[in-house]
């Protein structure tokens, strides 16, 4: 991608020429400044969602009207709803081994959340228990030694009386699971499978607490969670999600989208820090589906992935659910001083918190005390190890992220109903749950004439701007090879991220019938909206936390730009068409669906799949779109167009084949090969 000026001022040159007919469109000369900010917009964005998270909510009665709805999309957005509303497999606990402690003994163990997926734990129990107990579920966070690291909680919650199991991550522990697929990876094909990491780990948590309920030692009315970090996400996850938890205590495991993306803090943190946010969630969303059980947020002051005030904020937001439920008592911030991580006072707060909360004993942190962390007291990861006997054969843990989130198939179509059925499921599914970003209302396209000239076309060229969504003005020029004063054709060809001088234009030159004007547009991202190729890895994850990706600001922009030239007096708005190569191939084809008037269709080289591996850094070509191959593949979207003409320059690629033999069995205009001319 080319580097190019971030804010840029739309300069002061316009000639008019007699023979222009589009008149209504003013000169540059009245432009105010635009952006053009990627970190801007994105910031923008964030601060929407943030702002908005929970607005509308002025009763009980509303919200439980809308929870139901809200609690099934959390569900979805974590990639567990299938899994959480059919009935659950066996959890064929496996116990491997017993130590026995001052006070309490450690069942090494192991459980199957899915069939062949399975989670290392510990489970620690009080010696003597005549009745039973109140328990916890401790989630780990991303020590790399996982349940060794922090025996020190499980071990004190036994000493109080408490039932507790520690589980696993995927990521860290007795398995090197995959955790850091965009983080680290370039998997941000992620994105478009609607796979999280956080979701394998929450439906493990949700398996722990089955777990906990099937034990004879456990008061199945009096569970809690609590972990750290990536625990601490999971600790408003698993609450949100499981009416059994009781009580929670998060630790430095949240902040609000806002300060993430305007801070910079979201380029520290995990994937799994984030659910796939096609709804335009914030915290304070999942956080009002555990209201009003008793929450406590406990938060360091100086920590560097969570901004202290944005905590606060969290808190402050939550409070409205609360007291609309009269339990503003329920909802607690605690702060200390400190970096990520806990302190002595944090986690004296968290015992007594627990102990008021599940056992109704009023204890003061102080009184509760902290955990012991002498090395006398602590085991070795080999000691803990529930995997005694070598890893289960088979277990998926290494590759869930493939199998996690069920993708679509390939559809059987017999006929023509049945393939506008298929298409107007996918456009549905789209425009909710990939394009659900989009603005709800249009900003005005407010086009000015940049430049004018008489060179390089037979009739002159024209360099508009346009505004397809607040913050952005993006460039489109028309080469008119025809007069103005008639009404032609307008191929609208996408110029790609890599364009050097002209590219584009020798890309079209010489392929198309007589009769068309072309249109060259920059989406952004290209040309003069481009940004830093370094900053790539940060907009790809940004812009996916904010419930949009790189190439579905494309798809906007294009769809506004076809807008744009159809108000232009000299074009036939029933024959327009969009051209394009390489990864803007993508673009164009999802434009060309939702749109829907898309005459002509010419590609080049477009890829076969969006389930692709990028670069770890994220640089380089980005045609991730949210939770896309769930309902589909870029390959199979040209037979969902059977209105328009579709051209391939060179090769058909292989991966298209689906399309092209539906088209030709359902009648529809087979695909046309041009001939790859030499540049």
């Amino acid at each position: 991608m080319r580097k190019s000026v971030i804010c840029f001022a739309i300069t002061v040159i316009s000639f008019c020429f007699s023979g222009c007919s589009n008149k209504n469109i003013p000169d540059s000369d009245k432009e105010e400044l635009f952006q053009n900010n990627i970190r801007s917009y994105l910031s923008h964005a964030a601060t929407q969602i943030t702002d908005n998270s929970l607005s509308g909510i002025n009763s009980v009665a509303g919200w439980e009207k809308v929870r139901p709805l809200r609690y099934q999309q959390f569900l979805e957005m974590m990639g567990i709803r299938d899994y959480f509303n059919k009935e659950r497999t066996a959890l064929n606990v496996k116990i491997t081994g017993i130590i026995q402690q001052e006070g309490y003994r450690i069942e090494k163990l192991y459980y199957e959340s899915l069939p062949g997926l399975y989670v290392p734990a510990n489970l620690y129990i009080p010696d003597h228990i005549e009745h039973p107990c109140p328990a916890i579920l401790y989630v780990c966070g991303h020590s790399r030694t996982q349940k060794e690291y922090y025996q020190g909680y499980p071990q004190k919650f036994a000493q109080l009386g408490f039932v507790c199991l520690i589980i696993e991550t995927i990521q860290f522990g007795e398995v090197l699971g995959e955790h850091h697929g965009c983080y680290a990876n370039g998997w941000f094909n992620w994105y478009s499978r609607g796979y999280n990491p956080g979701g394998v780990e929450l439906w493990n948590g949700i398996r722990a607490v089955d777990l906990l309920t099937e034990r004879p030692e456990v008061d199945k009315e009096n569970i809690g969670v609590t972990g750290g970090s990536g625990g601490g996400a999971q600790s408003w996850y698993l609450p949100a999600v499981d009416p059994r938890i009781k009580a929670a205590a998060p630790v430095c495991g949240a902040s609000t989208l806002k300060a993430q993306v305007a801070t910079r803090s979201i380029d520290w943190h995990c994937d799994c820090m984030m659910p796939i946010n096609n709804y335009l969630w914030d915290f304070q969303d999942i956080g009002a589906l555990i209201a009003p059980r008793p929450f406590l947020i406990v938060q360091a002051d100086r920590d560097g992935y969570n901004q202290i005030g944005s905590v606060r904020q969290l808190h402050t937001d939550l409070d409205k659910i609360y007291r609309l439920y009269g339990k503003p008592e329920n909802n607690r911030l605690f702060e200390y001083p400190g970096k990520h991580g806990t302190q002595p006072s944090a986690r004296k707060t968290i015992f007594s918190f627990f102990l008021e909360q599940l056992k109704g004993e009023h204890i003061s942190p102080e009184d509760a005390g902290d955990m012991d962390q002498s090395p006398e007291h602590r085991l070795t990861g080999d000691e803990l190890k529930a995997y005694t006997d070598g890893l289960p054969k088979g277990d998926l843990t290494p590759v869930i992220q493939d199998c996690f989130v069920k993708l679509a198939d390939t559809p059987q179509i017999r006929d023509k109903n049945e393939l506008f059925m298929y298409r107007d499921s996918v456009v549905t599914f789209l425009r909710e749950k990939t394009f659900g970003a989009f603005p709800e209302k249009k900003t005005p396209l407010n086009p000015v004439v940049v430049f004018q000239m008489l060179d390089g076309a037979g009739y002159g060229r024209d360099v508009y701007s346009f505004v397809p969504e607040e913050g952005w003005r993006l460039k489109l020029e028309i080469q008119w090879n025809f007069p103005k004063t008639e009404k032609r054709p307008m191929m609208v060809v996408l110029r790609s991220s890599g364009d050097v001088y002209e590219d584009s234009e020798s890309f079209i030159s010489g392929i198309l019938e007589d009769g068309w004007n072309l249109a060259f547009l920059e989406a952004r991202g290209v040309g003069e909206s481009g940004w830093a190729e370094s900053l790539q890895w940060h907009v790809r994850r940004a812009s996916a936390w904010t419930g949009r990706t790189i190439a579905s600001m494309q798809v906007y922009d294009l769809l506004r730009g076809l807008e744009f030239c159809r108000t232009l007096e000299n074009v036939d708005g029933n024959k327009i068409g969009i051209a394009a190569r390489d990864e803007m191939g993508v673009v164009a084809q999802y434009a060309a669906l939702l749109g829907g008037k898309c005459h002509t269709l010419i590609l080049k080289d477009p890829p076969g799949t969006q389930d692709v591996i990028s670069r770890p850094d994220g640089k380089g070509i980005a045609t991730e779109m949210l939770n896309c191959l769930r309902v589909t593949d870029v390959n199979r979207l040209p037979a969902l167009l059977p209105d328009t003409e579709i051209s391939f320059i060179g090769e058909i690629p292989d991966a298209y084949q689906w399309s092209g033999n539906i088209r030709e069995k359902l009648e529809f205009p087979h695909f046309d090969i041009i001939k790859n001319k030499e540049r």
